[in-house]
């Protein structure tokens, strides 16, 4: 398979996370990724669309979160933007710090960082965060090599 590119724009609703995820692990599916892999991908999808409508669009229904998978060969980019102020990635509290552990923010992003190879931030100056995660699937499933 030498390339694909699908594009979903869904408005800022909890009930959309899940259409989101299944069309990520369907993709890697297709790509020939084991069913393990496809559900860690998923999960990393998951929780970036959630974040978008949550911390982005603050569950406007009315603002947009747009996600668009590019497989070529066997890298996955996923890119997903929001509509939202935008947020310092720096500044979320890690999960694993002992004072954090009962907290439940925060782990979406260890997710993304845990499950994909690179994860990248933009923020545009109108407004709006852009979310790019790469994984090489070629290098099999679960764990990221790398963090970004």
């Amino acid at each position: 398979m030498d390339g694909e590119r699908l594009e979903i724009t869904v408005s800022s609703r909890f009930e959309n996370i899940e259409l989101v995820q299944v069309i990520a692990e369907h993709l890697c599916e297709n790509a020939g990724v084991d069913e393990d892999g496809s559900h860690w991908i998923g999960m990393a999808v998951r929780e970036a669309v959630a974040n978008a409508i949550k911390h982005g669009n603050k569950l406007d229904p009315r603002k947009r979160v747009h996600v668009t998978f590019d497989l070529r060969g066997m890298e996955l980019e996923i890119t997903i933007s929001d509509e939202g102020e935008g947020f310092d990635p720096e500044k979320v509290s890690d999960p694993l710090n002992p004072q954090n552990l009962m907290k439940t923010s925060g782990r979406g992003i260890f997710y993304m960082r845990t499950f994909m190879d690179a994860v990248q931030y933009s923020f545009n100056p109108g407004g709006g965060t852009s979310l790019v995660m790469t994984k090489n699937l070629a290098k099999g499933s679960g764990i990221a090599n790398s963090k970004a």
